[in-house]
């Protein structure tokens, strides 16, 4: 048991390590915002999908006219789905990642530009951008996981 602890406490002073769970944390709260945002959209547009959402204003006939959509709230929720499609692979394969011995410098620039392209993504759904600024943010991002995915299969081909 004491070999195992020795051996979490390792991963811990990992410095690879260590930088994919500071970006991580910050990419899962940008993600966790998305719900606040889409909550704020649902209340200030009062555009709501289930009929308990839509007690404090009304009743009956009355609180139906509020169960509907929102095009404002449909693109906060479409970019919250965009960062659940992005993000969670992120997760997984920047792990693998982190655990199979890059260059510190190497793996601060994958997180780094994933993060921030997620970051650019997110105000280009929100304000909303021309195109092909949101285009281009997801392709980025996308792009980064796929390097560290290439990175992992390189290292450790089990194929």
């Amino acid at each position: 048991k004491s070999g195992e602890m020795a051996k979490l406490a390792q991963l811990v002073d990992n410095d690879v390590f260590r930088a994919y769970a500071t970006y991580t944390t910050i990419v899962l709260l940008k993600m966790m915002l998305m719900s606040l945002i889409t909550a704020y959209f649902r209340v200030t547009r009062k555009a709501f999908a289930n009929p308990e959402d839509t007690a404090s204003f009304g009743k009956g006939e009355s609180a139906k006219k509020y169960l509907r959509t929102d095009a404002d709230v449909e693109r906060v929720r479409r970019g919250h789905q965009n960062d659940l499609e992005n993000i969670v692979p992120f997760l997984g394969i920047g792990l693998l990642y982190a655990l199979s011995g890059p260059e510190l410098s190497t793996a601060l620039l994958h997180f780094r530009i994933f993060v921030g392209a997620r970051i650019a993504h997110t105000f280009a759904y929100l304000i909303p951008l021309p195109q092909p600024g949101r285009g281009l943010s997801w392709a980025v991002a996308y792009a980064v996981t796929i390097s560290m995915a290439y990175k992992v299969l390189k290292t450790a081909l089990y194929l």
